[in-house]
């Protein structure tokens, strides 16, 4: 798969790189996001062997693995997961402590949503779901910000004990501001 980078005003998505290694340990040190991910790196080393479990994602097309850049820094991470030849896939993402509230989530996730529905040069599906624990307010917010739709309420699931939100984005499906 040909390597591919997304842009916005002041975002750029970018498939993780090893030099990135530093910044990744130094955002997965972060108590909120080890409470609402099952992303667990620990330190420089692992963060190493994380990226490189990312590169091996893009080379098998399943996990589309993004680094959330703000002004050239790496402030989180999105992603695109693919199950075999279906034209559906999931999108997860997460951002370090200093981008909070700044909405960088949600302008990642419409960005990478906009690129997953474009059937010209993007992945061409036709329905993303996004799914998150259910105590996770933050998350249902960037969820309905970027059109995503609640359709049901997931039991807990292996690595997550509480409930979680399924919401889900149909290509064509306008977003409302």
């Amino acid at each position: 798969m040909t390597t591919v980078v997304l842009s916005s005003t002041d975002l750029t998505l970018r498939p993780w790189e090893p030099g990135d290694a530093d910044a990744l340990a130094a955002l997965a040190d972060d108590e909120n996001l080890r409470r609402w991910t099952s992303h667990r790196v620990a330190g420089p080393q692992d963060a190493v062997r994380w990226i490189a479990t990312q590169e091996a994602g893009w080379k098998s097309g399943k996990r589309l693995s993004f680094a959330i850049l703000m002004t050239g820094r790496v402030v989180g991470h999105v992603v695109l997961k693919r199950s075999g030849g279906e034209a559906r896939g999931e999108v997860g993402y997460w951002t370090g402590a200093s981008a909070r509230g700044l909405g960088v989530a949600s302008r990642a996730v419409e960005l990478l949503t906009s690129w997953a529905f474009d059937t010209r040069t993007g992945a061409g599906l036709s329905r993303l779901e996004l799914i998150h624990d259910t105590g996770n307010p933050a998350s249902c917010r960037v969820a309905q910000k970027t059109g995503y739709t609640l359709e049901s309420v997931l039991p807990p699931r292996t690595p997550h004990e509480a409930e979680g939100h399924l919401h889900a984005r149909e290509r064509g499906t306008v977003r409302l501001p």
